[in-house]
């Protein structure tokens, strides 16, 4: 991703921060804010973090009229720009420069501890940004330079899929329907081509003879009947009697 050198971004603003004049370093241990007159900064007001493409700047401001105290240029954190302090964790080292190759080392400090700690992710975060951003451009590069993969089909170049382990359904013959629908098969002796009864159905055939006498005859025996050709002719002829016939053979008749 190319740098652009026109878009700056703020990272972090804090109202109020001090300015100290420091000794030189005494050892290679670190700086010492016990060492600084902390009761007595060189300068206090608006602290600004600014980023411009890579590089992020600490601006030192007035805060009434915005005019710039002093700025120090980072180009890496944690780095030679900006270095914590072995006794506290509100103070700072910081280098300033001036624009003409100049350079001074300053203190700063934070008079809250949640302000130190704003200050420090903000720098963190910017430069992960940055090492981030460093990664991509090299992977992009890397794929660029490394030769295209090219498997498109060349002119009359064809292709064979062989598909194996599938076997064909075999399908069976048709089960036969039952044959009547459910119905009960005719019962025994019955004639072929008949009315058959509904399932679950009761069907009484009647015979009746000619003479109605002897059922109402309890004294003597009752001769068997003899078969008739027709079934419904009884009832036939029955129907055919008139009222008096039967009167006379002991039935009632209801109109």
């Amino acid at each position: 991703m190319a740098e652009d050198n026109s878009y700056e971004s703020m990272l972090c603003v804090k109202p109020e921060v001090h300015v100290y004049r420091i000794p030189p370093r005494a050892s290679n241990r670190g700086y010492r804010a016990a060492d600084w007159k902390l009761d007595e900064p060189a300068w206090s007001g608006r602290m600004k973090i600014t980023a411009k493409g890579k590089m992020a700047f600490i601006k030192l401001e007035d805060k009434n009229t915005g005019e710039l105290f002093a700025q120090a240029p980072v180009e890496q954190y944690p780095g030679c720009a900006v270095e914590a302090v072995t006794d506290s964790s509100r103070y700072f080292v910081i280098r300033i420069e001036d624009g003409n190759g100049r350079h001074a080392f300053i203190g700063l400090g934070f008079a809250d501890r949640g302000d130190s700690f704003d200050f420090n992710v903000a720098l963190q975060d910017h430069f992960k940004w940055v090492k981030q951003e460093g990664e991509l451009a090299k992977l992009e590069a890397s794929q660029s330079a490394a030769p295209k993969l090219d498997l498109s089909f060349k002119e009359g170049q064809t292709i064979k899929i062989s598909i194996g382990n599938i076997k064909k359904k075999e399908t069976g013959a048709a089960k036969p329907r039952p044959v009547g629908g459910g119905l009960l098969p005719p019962p025994p002796g019955a004639k072929a081509g008949g009315i058959l009864p509904p399932p679950g159905a009761f069907c009484f055939f009647f015979r009746s003879s000619t003479n109605p006498a002897p059922l109402l005859d309890f004294g003597s025996p009752v001769p068997a009947a003899q078969p008739s050709s027709d079934v419904w002719g009884d009832f036939t002829s029955a129907g055919s009697n008139s009222s008096t016939d039967a009167v006379k053979s002991g039935w009632v008749q209801f109109s």
